[in-house]
């Protein structure tokens, strides 16, 4: 069986993150994904956080297995949602949308671990002096906010510059990815878009049904969410954002255009108008699956992968 030291940090039986999906990363998905083997993490956004306290209470009725949750520093109850893991006993916390430095020594005076997203050697060199027990390299190929640096180059690069674990993240979806990344250095996977299309994820039909139907290449990068750069699947919406961006319209105009477009598209489904995160990854996914069948189809395509490569190489 395909093991890492990612296993025996999250004390899971397989070394899969699940990403931690704003609106769709809830308590159903997370649930299956750690009783699947992998790791599911609670998609916190910008949400209250009351809200972040009833999906931990809501995943471990459904879970006994370890989960965490994802915090996004940018949100504005940045705070007390840190609070909250602490408070519910959170195990694990992963971290995006700016530098989590100042909460790294809290958390881990709670016996909290701690895995923030990367997108530089240089930002998981400051990640590794912090504390952090292991960083996320996630290339541009990912959905949501991205970095510029594709998975393929970024993974060797951070893994060469520290000593904790490295899980690869951006343009991976089955064992074949895997099985890349692992031999770039890697100890795990995190995958997003992948477990978007999963029977478990609340998202909206009409969402999941654009990302089986998307054709490479399907997406599109804008500065949609307080100036960051964010990966989703084109539509009306995004060429408009494209065109106001030309027009040289200010960050704060196109933030305030941009509220609720999220929501709208990801759990109500106007796939027009609402924000489409989704990798580019995004061409490859064709069917809906189970968490289960997704996680186990991974590692055993990864494993034969692995296996098959190993008679490519012969003696003389």
């Amino acid at each position: 069986m395909l093991k890492t030291v990612v296993c025996d940090l999250f004390n899971i039986r397989y070394p899969i993150l699940q990403g931690g999906m704003a609106h769709i990363g809830t308590y159903e998905l997370v649930s299956a994904v750690s009783n699947a083997g992998g790791l599911g993490i609670i998609g916190s956004g910008f949400y209250e956080p009351e809200w972040l306290r009833n999906q931990i209470h809501m995943t471990k009725q459904y879970t006994n297995c370890p989960f965490g949750v994802n915090i996004q520093m940018a949100s504005p109850h940045v705070r007390q949602v840190a609070d909250v893991v602490i408070e519910e006993g959170v195990a694990f916390v992963t971290t995006g949308a700016g530098n989590p430095r100042s909460f790294v020594a809290e958390f881990k005076r709670a016996g909290i671990k701690v895995v923030p997203v990367v997108n530089s050697p240089s930002a998981a060199k400051h990640m590794e002096k912090a504390g952090v027990d292991a960083v996320i390299a996630e290339g541009t190929e990912s959905g949501g906010h991205v970095g510029e640096t594709t998975t393929m180059v970024l993974v060797p690069e951070v893994v060469d510059s520290v000593k904790i674990p490295v899980i690869a993240a951006g343009g991976i979806c089955d064992g074949r990815g895997m099985a890349a990344v692992m031999a770039l250095g890697a100890s795990g996977i995190q995958m997003g878009t992948r477990f978007a299309c999963s029977k478990e994820c609340i998202a909206h039909q009409n969402y999941k049904r654009r990302i089986m139907e998307a054709a490479i290449p399907a997406t599109v990068v804008t500065r949609q969410v307080l100036g960051y750069p964010q990966r989703s699947l084109k539509n009306e919406l995004t060429d408009r954002f494209i065109e106001l961006e030309k027009a040289g319209v200010p960050n704060e105009e196109l933030e305030m255009f941009d509220r609720g477009r999220m929501y709208l598209g990801l759990i109500e489904g106007d796939i027009q108008e609402g924000t489409l995160l989704a990798g580019q990854i995004a061409g490859r996914i064709k069917e809906e699956k189970s968490v289960k069948d997704i996680i186990e189809e991974t590692i055993s395509e990864a494993e034969m992968v692995i296996s098959s490569l190993k008679k490519l190489i012969t003696e003389d």
